[in-house]
């Protein structure tokens, strides 16, 4: 039985048609704005009937349905604030795209473009041509063809020189990386055949030499970019792999994971394999991720023998898996800066940041806000810290870095989640009764936002 009060309530809760002919004219064209509207009015119905304290008055409800209007227009994928101090953090988009290359991609991507059009003979192009001559500038490679992702390049090359036959692979190569990609599984669906050969932590030239004969199509070499076996080891040089696959007349490829361009330019020490020597060490192909170490888009970039990658291009599968016209502009144009030198690809200005820049950065945030953070009478200290490359590349590499720990004695993770919930999210760690940003990741830029979040989320 309802009391009087509710009926009462029930009766002022403002018609669906009413609410709507209130909001704002874009809001009234809104397509999801009869549906929040029916939402909104459902549950301050349920909340009566439930003799919640409700407010039913037309002001606070069109004022409820508008803030619900604007939240649903608001991109899930959206910038945050990455303070953890991890360069290439997949779940936070691995690269940082370079804005020396947005005014191009905005030009190419709000007109009509080249993207298969040859400009020479006005006929068709292809997408490919676009990426080709740079990539093999960079590399020395004879040939090249790039993908929507490294997954999609190693089920490429492996149905289109593999399909229906064997191909041999040590067992401590045997890799997972995340989202449960796993080679075997994706030998299998490519429809070749694996062969493993070797131990866990040891594989030998004979083993590999023993598993090939007339069924055997190639030599895969699988670098293990997100775990390390160490210890009592022993792995064939790829020297070694492309001397016998050669002797056998049979392909040697191999899936580089992250791989990277240049050796930093010295910048420094990092334990993954050049792209060009790979292929000056023997590699038939190779192929990558564009993503990770290489700072660009997403994409699976293949290189190697031109007789190899124009079997590669007849195959229907590389419809499928097409880079889009986007990743394709990025890809070029970050490319393209490394011609130049690669001091504005983000990703290796990150990884190269020495502790007395990161120090330096931390400083400067706190003169520029001292006066804030007393305010907030926040208790801070600035540490050392460490950090990592991330995106599945050298598992055991860690660069020193600094950051700030400010304190929270109490609530400490909600005022990491309010922070997290800030209009630009702040991604930080916790440690004790601290929050770290570390300084590595974190942009001049984002200076501003950190201290704006923290206000919110304490006061």
């Amino acid at each position: 039985m309802l009391s009087e009060k509710q009926n009462d309530l029930l009766k002022q809760l403002p018609k669906v048609d009413l609410l709507i002919m209130g909001l704002p004219e874009t809001f009234q064209k809104h397509m999801r704005t009869k549906t929040i509207v029916q939402d909104v009015i459902d549950e301050l119905r349920q909340s009566i009937l439930d003799n919640q304290h409700v407010n039913v008055s037309l002001k606070d409800v069109s004022e409820e349905i508008i803030r619900r209007l604007n939240l649903s227009d608001s991109p899930n994928l959206k910038r945050v604030v990455n303070a953890t101090g991890i360069v290439l953090h997949t779940n936070l988009g691995r690269s940082v795209l370079s804005k020396s290359i947005m005014h191009h991609l905005t030009e190419t991507m709000t007109h009509y473009n080249t993207l298969e059009f040859d400009l020479e003979t006005g006929s068709r192009g292809s997408r490919y041509n676009h990426i080709e001559n740079v990539l093999c500038r960079l590399t020395s490679a004879e040939s090249a063809v790039v993908v929507n992702n490294n997954a999609a390049a190693v089920m490429l090359i492996l149905n289109t020189l593999a399909k229906d036959k064997e191909v041999v692979i040590s067992r401590g190569e045997l890799v997972e990386i995340g989202g449960s990609f796993r080679i075997p599984q994706v030998m299998a669906a490519s429809q070749s055949k694996m062969v493993e050969v070797g131990t866990t932590n040891k594989t030998h030239l004979s083993d590999y030499e023993q598993a090939i004969h007339s069924e055997t199509a190639m030599v895969l070499k699988v670098h293990t970019s997100n775990y390390k076996v160490l210890g009592f080891t022993e792995s064939v040089s790829r020297e070694e792999l492309a001397k016998l696959a050669h002797k056998k007349d049979i392909v040697f490829y191999e899936d580089l994971g992250s791989g990277i361009l240049f050796d930093f330019d010295a910048l420094i020490d990092l334990d993954e394999p050049i792209i060009s020597k790979t292929l000056e060490q023997g590699c038939d192909l190779v192929s990558f991720s564009g993503d990770k170490l290489l700072g660009a888009s997403q994409a699976g970039i293949i290189l190697g023998k031109k007789h190899l990658i124009d079997q590669i291009k007849k195959n229907q599968l590389l419809r499928a898996f097409r880079i889009d016209k986007l990743s394709l502009a990025v890809l070029e144009s970050t490319l393209l800066l490394y011609e130049k030198n690669g001091d504005e690809i983000p990703t290796r200005a990150m990884m190269a940041l020495s502790e007395t820049a990161i120090l330096e950065k931390v400083n400067a945030f706190t003169n520029l806000y001292k006066h804030q953070l007393e305010r907030l009478r926040l208790t801070y200290e600035i540490i050392p810290m460490s950090s990592e490359v991330g995106g599945g590349a050298l598992p055991l590499k860690t660069m020193p870095a600094f950051g700030l720990a400010i304190k929270f004695p109490n609530g400490i993770n909600k005022i990491q989640t309010r922070l997290r919930q800030y209009e630009v999210p702040i991604i930080a760690s916790i440690k004790e009764d601290a929050i770290l940003f570390n300084f590595r990741t974190i942009f001049e830029e984002d200076y501003a936002l950190i201290i704006r979040a923290l206000e919110q989320a304490i006061l």
